[in-house]
């Protein structure tokens, strides 16, 4: 049996992964764009090392570029304007809070032009918090209680998006109860299958989300779920229909799926109007642009895929011979995502020895050949980032605190956690010589990882630090021991 080292690519790692040639350099486009490298070799971002983070700080930590979250955010508001400007005027955006929210990021949204999307009561009450203007507020869920919708309308939200019939009668009624009508528009699964991980796929039938295109789905022969709440919509006096919405998917790259769904529910629009002599005013499209977790990850930029969802809208309407409706989408996780990574230290390191066929060793005597994998334990994990857990979601990692000039070895970075499932990165090459006090920096963790994250071992979940010209302050505070205890009634 040999074991085999050395720079060449391991046969464990996966087909995807190239050994970098620099183990040092930012792969663009993972890092928001503060992030560089000082004389020191050390990560800055927005002016600020990751040592003076940590000593501030603490690790774990999720460390922001408000910056950056500013420009992707305006990107999309400018891009889509543009692109939608002789057809509808323009593009409202509403930022998905869901894939991370708290005060700080709503004031920003709210300054640079967006609306915001929630999906909760809680998510209500920061954009309450906040201050944001509830005509501004987008209100989403599958299961929405009597107290969020109450509270959306005492707010005075801009829309609530309704999920089936039953919520449809329900969010009349109580509208109407308080002599008001409730601002609404109906999500719908047009049936696209757009390019995606199974569990974040949200617009094929079999699932919880939205309202059934498909012909003879409810118990009115020859109509769908969706023309069913057209009908029931426009004819309820609680109820002020605003349009429709749809959502595809996530972290999806390529166009075609939404160009897709944007035609297939223009059509419907269209036959809904001849058919029940309405105007549905606007039209919403979603969100679910992904964004580069690893180096062979290729995101669109915002303005190609305004581009091409303008170019279809545009054709579908005038072969209609129908008025555009407005246009707004729902980006999240491209804005938020690529703006933070989170920073870890070291701690534990261990390497294992794995047998492998020989096929994949290129031994020719029929015996295995054994590889290493370094495993590096890091102060956080599945608490912090449950997404690879979750999905099966790929990250990148690299030595934050310094510069190496040591051999690339294939590592998996895990947690502290009593779980064998909780790995951080489950794939990625890190210098021979990492060891315990290291600072490692895991970019594209700003979406749905401190939103998912969880006390799981009675971890504190992390902190939340933006970090602007120079200046870095805690957006949202790092959880105490104390924090956790005080939950706990006593014996």
């Amino acid at each position: 049996m040999s074991v085999q080292t050395g720079n060449t690519a391991s046969p464990l790692a996966p087909e995807w992964l190239a050994v970098p040639a620099d183990l040092n350099a930012l792969q663009e486009p993972m890092w928001a764009g503060s992030v560089q490298r000082n004389g020191l070799g050390e990560l800055t971002v927005g002016g600020r090392s990751v040592s003076e983070l940590k000593q501030q700080f603490g690790t774990p930590l999720f460390v922001m570029d408000e910056a950056d979250f500013r420009a992707r955010a305006r990107a999309f508001k400018d891009s889509f304007d543009a692109a939608f400007a002789d057809i509808c005027g323009g593009v409202d955006v509403y930022y998905a809070g869901k894939s991370f929210l708290c005060s700080a990021v709503v004031k920003w949204v709210e300054e640079e032009g967006l609306c915001l999307d929630t999906a909760s009561g809680g998510e209500l009450a920061v954009a309450a918090r906040a201050g944001i203007a509830g005509e501004r507020v987008a209100l989403h869920g599958n299961n929405k209680s009597d107290a969020e919708l109450n509270r959306a309308l005492d707010m005075g939200l801009g829309r609530i998006v309704v999920d089936s019939l039953s919520e449809l009668a329900r969010v009349g009624d109580i509208a109407q109860s308080r002599g008001e009508q409730a601002k609404v528009m109906l999500r719908l699964t047009p049936g696209v299958h757009a390019h995606t991980h199974e569990f974040i796929a949200t617009a094929h039938e079999d699932q919880k989300f939205g309202l059934s295109m498909a012909a003879d789905t409810t118990e009115q022969a020859g109509l769908s779920a969706a023309e069913e709440a057209v009908a029931a919509a426009s004819a309820h006096p609680g109820i002020d229909l605003l349009g429709l919405h749809c959502h595809i998917g996530s972290q999806i790259f390529e166009p075609d799926g939404f160009a897709l769904a944007a035609e297939k529910l223009l059509r419907f629009l269209a036959a809904m109007q001849e058919k029940y002599s309405i105007v549905m005013p606007e039209l919403d499209l979603g969100g679910g642009y992904g964004i580069a977790y690893t180096p062979v990850d290729t995101p669109r930029p915002a303005a190609d895929i305004a581009t091409a969802m303008a170019a279809v809208v545009r054709s579908t309407c005038a072969e209609l011979g129908i008025e555009s409706p407005r246009i707004s989408i729902e980006p999240g996780r491209a804005i938020v995502g690529s703006t933070t990574f989170t920073l870890y230290e070291v701690g534990t390191l261990k390497t294992v020895r794995v047998d492998t066929p020989a096929a994949s060793g290129g031994r020719e005597d029929g015996n295995n050949v054994t590889y290493p994998r370094r495993y590096v334990s890091v102060d956080g994990g599945m608490s912090d980032n449950a997404r690879p857990v979750l999905y099966d979601a790929d990250y990148s990692a690299i030595l934050a605190s310094r510069t190496s000039a040591a051999a690339p070895q294939l590592s998996r970075v895990v947690g502290k956690h009593c779980e064998s499932g909780d790995i951080v990165v489950r794939d990625v090459y890190l210098p021979e010589d990492v060891a315990a006090g290291d600072l490692l920096a895991v970019p594209g963790t700003g979406a749905y990882c401190w939103a998912l994250s969880s006390n799981y071992n009675y971890l504190a979940r992390p902190g939340v630090v933006a970090v602007r010209d120079g200046s870095a302050r805690l957006i949202v505070r790092g959880e105490t021991e104390e924090d956790l205890l005080n939950r706990d009634m006593g014996v």
